[in-house]
Order: C-alpha cells, then structure tokens, then sequence
C-alpha cells in the first residue's frame, strides 16, 4: 500500500475513533446528569417527608421528565447540525455540477496548505474526485463525511438512555434502605458513582484525573445539600 493510501487509512481511522470516542463521552455526561439531577430531586423529597411512596413518584417523575429533555434537546441540536450540513453538502454538489474545474482547482489549494507539495496535491485532488468527488470536497472543505453523518434519532435514544441508567442509581439508592440509612446510603452512592464518570470523562477527554473527579464530587454534593435544605425547610412548614 502506498504512503498516500496509508495515510488516507489512517485519517479515516482516528476519524472513526474519535467519532466514536465522542458518542462515549456523551453518553458518560448524560449519565452524569442523570445522577446529579435525580440525586438532588429524591435527597430534596427525602428532607421534606419519609413516604417512600412520594419519594418513588417524585423520582420517576423526575427521571422520565429529565430522559425526555435530554432526548428532545438532543435531537433538536442534531437535527439543527444535520440541516446545516445538508444545505452546505446541496451546495457543494452543485458546485461540483457546475463549476468542477474552480472546485478542483479548490481541493488543490486546500492540500497544498495542508503540506502537500503542489504536483502531489494536485494528483491527490484529481485521484479523489475521480474515486468520489462529494466526499473528498466535503471532507476536505466542510469536514463532513456523507456516509457518517449523525441520526437524530439515534443521538436522542443514545441520550435517553444514557440519563435513564444514570437517574436510576440515586432513585435506588433512597427507596431500597430504611428511611434512617436513606440518606447515607444516597451520598455515598452518588458519590461513588460521580468518581467513576469523573474518572471515565477525565480518560476519554485526556485531562487529569483528579480535577474531574473533584468537580463532578463538589457538584453533586452540593446539589444534594442544597436540595435537601430546601424539602426540609418546605417539609417542616406544611
């Protein structure tokens, strides 16, 4: 295999991984946000009253509110990305159809500053519009591959999810102990919980380990407490 096919091959690949790596890191945070969000719903129901009932609808209310956000918002901003790249990929195409010889004289120009020289940049643009032009100029131009773009759907189930598995630790964590270890067994759970996603996103975007876990902690305890002063201050009003 040639260095310029190698070295095609190995752009798509750590294109490929990074696309996946992102999907990862996004579902880690919508699992983050699961945790912290029902945490300080369920610690904030359990300081203004001991019925478990109440507790359970407050947290599946809160769950399935918060899934459903999160996987409306989701497709709302993919969508949104998914038009724009659609309109700017009709107009590439038309380019194409209409003026090839400025588009090619284009890709040219954009390997060149990417530190090709100019015979071989040249050949490069020319062996690719002839093996698919629409994906060389998007890649090239856009950084858009027409084969891999994101599914609405499929990043609004992927967020739905992830939040659901995330909402349903701390909901566990208050309604399965007795109502004088709830609380405990809640912070320590969440807790945990926050260090393994503070270490995982911390892995996955490469930044140091500590700082995440400290900041995904730090957050989480405080919505807890704040929460919980509040159902407190409510639960002992009414």
């Amino acid at each position: 295999m040639s260095d310029e096919a190698t070295g095609h091959s190995r752009e798509a690949h750590q294109s490929g991984l990074a696309r996946r790596l992102n999907w990862l890191r996004a579902g880690v945070l919508g699992a983050n946000d699961g945790i912290v969000s029902t945490a300080g719903l369920v610690v904030g129901v359990a300081g203004a009253t001991h019925d478990r009932s109440t507790i359970l609808v407050a947290g599946l209310a809160g769950l399935v509110a918060g899934a459903l956000s999160m996987a409306g918002g989701e497709y709302v901003s993919v969508s949104t990305q998914s038009d724009t790249e659609e309109a700017a990929i009709r107009l590439e195409q038309w380019e194409l159809e209409n003026m090839p010889e400025d588009e090619l004289a284009e890709l040219r120009s954009l390997y060149v500053q990417k530190g090709l020289s100019p015979d071989l940049a040249d050949r490069v643009a020319r062996e690719l519009t002839a093996h698919d032009a629409l994906a060389a100029h998007a890649e090239a131009e856009l950084g858009i591959d027409p084969d891999e773009r994101t599914n609405p759907f499929h990043a609004a189930w992927s967020s739905m999810a992830s939040f659901s598995v995330g909402a349903l630790l701390p909901l566990v964590a208050i309604l399965v102990p007795p109502p004088s270890w709830r609380l405990f067994v809640t912070v320590l759970a969440v807790t945990a919980a926050l260090v393994v996603t503070g270490v995982v996103s911390s892995r996955l975007g490469g930044a140091p380990r500590r700082p995440a876990i400290v900041r995904n902690v730090v957050v989480g305890l405080l919505a807890m407490a704040i929460t919980f002063a509040v159902g407190s201050l409510f639960g002992g009003s009414v």
